[in-house]
């Protein structure tokens, strides 16, 4: 077959190839070029894998080991029904029944609350449960344990009850033991899932998820008892309960064990497991003073308890909250700064790292996506993307620490994989890939032919 004679426009440039096939460049403008050499029409990227492991399937490792895992919540199993069972032997279970009801509604606050501090860079659920479970479980157990133990010894020195020992156990034994016992968890939260624990904004979660466990079975106590008494004299001492407990002050144990999260959260990008104990230590102070102002309060103010309510505990309240909204808008600083290090080395482009370090650039992909039903897909890409800039920032933070360093850069480097898996899925550009090379004439935009 013989071609046709090729078109030239007034600058004597081909219009048409020899086929009579209009030439256009990777943009779909006409003509393409000012040289006379014709230039080939966009096609598919194709992929030149540079990197053999690239093209093999990755196998991320899992968040903890799963020997640690089944250990871990056997335990916690134990520790939620030797609870349940002391519940039983000292209350009716229609009784606590009810007052599970009543302590459902504090807990679905603090939930919600967690959520949209999680928001930005959502936590494993298997964490999430664990730390929850050790609240509930753990936590109260040890509470409870040392709260018999003290109770005996007191009486058998004393002789008897004492109002001493009762102001004592408020203000000093149950902040000690309490915040001990739910920071611990904090601190195997960030043993076990140390590739999930990348900073403040995840210490405060995994704290506040203790602490709700925590006061939900608290509350559930509270609460039964009170009614058990109501039932018995007539009055309605539970309502009382309730607003104090439910209403006025149900992120009173987040905000305390939130201190030990945010140190707990800066030594997880500076040091190793065993460094992280002196910043528990350092975290535990604000804690147990927090709690022994709000328990000594009952005390001190008596009847201008809810004027010192406002004038103190909201203020506390709104400085935490402050904080974590700090923490939430240094974190997406933080996402912005280290994608674009990944940007210039080719990673991403300069328009994916705005998208990606904003929450309306992320509804944007997500619906970007959604309209190509690859919702999911972009997901996991938002995900891996956050996860990688705080691996990275850890390994910047943690660079002096040779453990830290070595986990970071393995991290870095299964994040990066992934990365690469899910632009395959996407079907974006080859451009993503330090190691593949650039196919002709493809968009440079950073995701495929489809442009916002």
């Amino acid at each position: 077959m013989t071609g046709l004679p090729p078109q030239l426009d007034a600058s004597g440039r081909p219009v048409v190839d020899a086929w009579g096939r209009p030439l256009v460049d990777a943009w779909g403008r006409q003509p393409v070029a000012r040289s006379a050499a014709p230039v080939a029409r966009a096609t598919e990227p194709v992929w030149y894998p540079v990197h053999p492991g690239f093209a093999q399937p990755i196998r991320r490792r899992p968040v903890a080991s799963g020997v640690a895992l089944a250990v871990g919540f056997t335990v916690l199993g134990v520790f939620l029904l030797a609870v349940g069972l002391y519940f039983l032997f000292f209350l009716q279970p229609g009784v606590i029944l009810a007052a599970s009801v009543l302590a459902f509604v504090p807990l679905a606050i603090v939930l919600t609350g967690i959520w949209l501090v999680d928001r930005w860079e959502p936590e494993p659920r298997a964490a999430l449960l664990f730390a929850f479970a050790w609240g509930a479980g753990v936590a109260v157990a040890t509470a409870l344990i040392v709260d018999l133990v003290v109770t005996a010894a007191t009486q058998v020195v004393t002789g008897g009850y004492s109002d001493t020992a009762d102001v004592l156990g408020a203000v000093v034994q149950a902040p000690v033991v309490e915040e001990v016992a739910k920071g611990a968890g904090v601190l195997f939260v960030l043993w076990i899932f140390r590739r999930s624990f990348d900073g403040p904004v995840d210490g405060i979660v995994y704290a506040a998820t203790v602490a709700a466990g925590f006061a939900f079975v608290e509350n559930i106590q509270y609460f039964a008892v009170q009614v058990t008494d109501d039932l018995a004299s007539g009055g309605a001492g539970v309502l009382y309960v309730f607003v104090v407990r439910a209403l006025m002050s149900p992120f009173a144990h987040v905000m305390y064990t939130a201190c030990t999260g945010i140190a707990l959260g800066w030594a997880a990008r500076r040091t190793g497991r065993l460094g992280a104990i002196p910043w528990f230590l350092l975290g535990l102070v604000p804690a147990i003073l927090l709690h022994a102002l709000w328990n000594g309060s009952l005390y001190v103010v008596g009847d201008g308890f809810f004027l010192w309510y406002l004038l103190v505990q909201v203020p506390i309240f709104v400085a935490m909250v402050l904080l974590v909204v700090f923490l939430r808008r240094h974190e997406r600083h933080v996402t912005h700064d280290r994608l674009a290090e990944y940007a210039a080395a080719g990673w991403f482009s300069r328009d994916e790292v705005a998208l990606l370090s904003t929450s309306a650039g992320r509804r944007r992909v997500k619906a970007w996506a959604g309209a190509r039903h690859q919702r999911a897909e972009m997901k996991r890409f938002v995900s891996i993307a956050t996860r990688l800039a705080f691996t990275r920032q850890r390994l910047l933070k943690g660079r002096r620490v040779v453990g830290v360093r070595q986990e970071a850069r393995r991290d870095e480097s299964e994040l990066l994989a992934e990365l690469a898996q899910v632009r395959a899925a996407l079907q974006a550009p080859a451009t993503a890939f330090p190691s593949y090379a650039q196919h002709p004439g493809v968009p440079q935009d950073g995701w495929g032919q489809h442009r916002f």
